[in-house]
């Protein structure tokens, strides 16, 4: 499948896993409620042949404890479905969905735990947890800009993950999909 289009989507995959978990540790910003799916997004970027790709996730929920007069005390928990990463082409879901992947006959969801929040100045934060994939768990920290709204707190941030630290992908890829993936996220969190 090398250098085919239906090969990228399933090397997306792992690396859409690490990015939705890197959403969740964003949504641990949010302000008290449910995470607003349908007006949020998490992307994955990753280069395959020296090309990049963006893959999202359309399915991802959360729970957020956040008061802006003590943000250090904000909570998130926030599942991602693995399976729901858009590579744009069925053959290549259906190869994610394979043990050397996202394994996701055994691991359905990443998820995202946070520990830790630091407030910094002008709506920034630092978001530190616990990110697990495919039954590995990592502690990761996020930079997030919170940007308050009418609809709620949206939290924009990015971070990059190592598929393999993840066990993520057949090492036959490995010379033509990158290991590092990019996490991108815009999370819009219902007010309390």
């Amino acid at each position: 499948m090398r250098g085919e289009s239906g090969a990228r989507g399933w090397i997306w995959a792992p690396l859409g896993c690490l990015l939705a978990a890197a959403g969740l540790a964003t949504y641990g910003l949010a302000a008290d409620g449910a995470v607003n799916a349908a007006a949020s997004s998490i992307t994955a970027t990753f280069m395959q042949q020296h090309a990049a790709v963006d893959a999202p996730f359309r399915k991802f929920s959360g729970t957020i404890s956040y008061s802006p007069a003590r943000p250090q005390d904000t909570t998130a928990t926030l599942l991602v479905d693995v399976d729901s990463l858009d590579l744009g082409d069925a053959d290549a879901s259906a190869e994610l969905r394979k043990p050397a992947w996202f394994d996701s006959a055994r691991y359905p969801q990443a998820s995202f735990h946070s520990s830790a929040v630091k407030p910094g100045a002008g709506g920034h934060f630092d978001v530190t947890g616990t990110l697990t994939i495919k039954g590995r768990s990592q502690v990761i920290s996020v930079a997030i800009a919170l940007q308050p709204g009418a609809g709620g707190n949206a939290f924009d941030g990015s971070f990059e993950l190592s598929r393999r630290a993840f066990g993520i992908g057949d090492p036959t890829w490995d010379s033509v999909l990158d290991d590092r993936v990019r996490v991108r996220f815009h999370l819009l969190a219902a007010g309390a």
